[in-house]
């Protein structure tokens, strides 16, 4: 089901962690066809978030994609002048929309690829060890490590925009 650009609808966007919210963001829907679910919304972290090889800061803008059937989320990162930052990708569950709340569980690995495509980092890997993840849910253990091995081939070879066939966050 597509939602009409004339009027897009409010959500809001539940991140789930270890079983408990980690944090609840309210999102603009820009598109729900029934597999994936598009969301565009500001920062919404506290001040600022720097890791390093990006800041995430209040102005910036996430166009946020959630698939029912993919165990990960991606997330296209825009400065407040509407520059491209990257792309935020998080392995999760398959997302679930109950109305107006599209809630994913967050598995701990994640990928940054920069705007250029030059820069391609796997994270939290060890936090994803250190978790009990691996012994009690070996099958999501296992969906999980491969959807970061997936992501990561696409951003390395076609690009993530290019091999989810995402459209630019800024036509969205």
């Amino acid at each position: 089901m597509s939602v009409p650009s004339a009027e897009p609808a409010e959500v809001e966007v539940h991140l789930r962690k270890a079983g408990r919210t980690k944090i609840r963001y309210p999102a603009q829907l820009l598109a729900d066809d029934g597999t994936r679910v598009t969301v565009r919304a500001p920062w919404a972290g506290a001040g600022v978030r720097d890791f390093g090889f990006v800041r995430f800061e209040p102005g910036d803008v996430f166009v946020e994609h959630f698939w029912r059937d993919r165990w990960y989320a991606v997330k296209e990162v825009h400065a407040a002048d509407g520059t491209l930052k990257g792309w935020y990708c998080d392995v999760t569950r398959p997302a679930v929309r109950a109305g107006a709340v599209v809630t994913v569980e967050d598995l701990d690995l994640d990928l940054w690829c920069s705007a250029d495509g030059c820069t391609v980092l796997r994270l939290d890997e060890d936090e994803f060890a250190a978790s009990s993840l691996p012994t009690t849910d070996p099958a999501a253990a296992r969906a999980a490590r491969a959807a970061l091995d997936a992501l990561e081939r696409l951003a390395r070879s076609e690009g993530l925009r290019a091999g989810l066939g995402l459209r630019s966050g800024q036509e969205t």
